[in-house]
């Protein structure tokens, strides 16, 4: 689900004075945070779906080690900073995309919470230690790698969206691997994966136990599923009330603004 308002964001007067900006990169604002994003329209551009999960995953407010994977430009961490005074980890494989979320971390002063890793997830439990994470958070790449599409696509688009570098199992396996017993991973998918999402947390001893659907319009198909597990936990799933994006005006829904924009005075 693709945020086209972003893409309208305002940008900040002279930011080459503040951040080095490469091709067609631009500094955005965060929507409701006091943060600032590098992004590229050719390049990455992050999505609604990686704020909804930055608000449905579960965080400890003080202590705590929480890692994002497939992190992107770094927007999962930014949000989360908000929420958290915990230490997050971003783990990202392509070159290009890490440098930009290193910039966009840089520029709010944030490198004393947020530490970025250039690498493969699947190498993180080899590199960071295995059961050291209180929560793990992925919107991970939604299509398999052999999809026709990925032929229309840059490279950087292509890694993104398709499953080239890390299947969904590598996400589900590696998230439980760094996850202390008693963790929490959540995950944005689409509807379509719902049930090997499911099979696959079982299968690593994540126990599926929040699940928000998240619809376009009220009457519509939903088409992203928020799920959240936690390793070795009992089993009891429960399914939060809709998420519905867009009034029928096309106007956000007022829970959406929310998260959007924050509160109104």
């Amino acid at each position: 689900m693709r945020f086209d308002a972003l893409h309208a964001a305002k940008v900040l007067e002279d930011t080459e004075s503040m951040v080095k900006l490469l091709g067609d990169e631009r500094l955005d604002y965060l929507l409701a945070e006091n943060l600032r994003i590098v992004q590229s329209p050719s390049v990455f551009a992050f999505s609604l779906d990686a704020v909804l999960l930055s608000k449905f995953a579960y965080l400890p407010i003080q202590k705590g080690k929480v890692l994002d994977l497939c992190t992107g430009n770094g927007v999962i961490p930014l949000l989360l900073s908000t929420r958290t005074k915990a230490e997050i980890t971003g783990v990202e494989i392509q070159e290009r995309l890490y440098d930009m979320a290193t910039r966009s971390i840089a520029y709010n002063g944030l490198e004393g919470q947020i530490r970025l890793i250039h690498g493969d997830l699947k190498d993180m439990p080899a590199v960071l230690g295995y059961g050291k994470f209180d929560v793990v958070t992925c919107n991970p790449p939604y299509f398999p790698s052999q999809t026709k599409a990925i032929q229309n696509e840059n490279e950087h688009l292509a890694i993104a969206r398709h499953e080239i570098y890390c299947t969904l199992e590598d996400v589900v396996r590696v998230s439980s691997q760094m996850l202390k017993q008693g963790g929490k991973a959540a995950f944005v998918h689409r509807p379509g994966r719902l049930v090997d999402l499911i099979t696959l947390m079982k299968k690593y001893r994540l126990e599926p136990k929040r699940l928000r659907l998240v619809y376009p319009k009220a009457g519509k198909e939903a088409n992203t599923i928020l799920m959240e597990g936690i390793k070795d936990g009992k089993p009891d799933l429960k399914i939060l009330p809709p998420l519905v994006v867009y009034k029928e005006n096309n106007e956000y829904t007022e829970e959406v603004e929310e998260i959007l924009y924050g509160k109104k005075n």
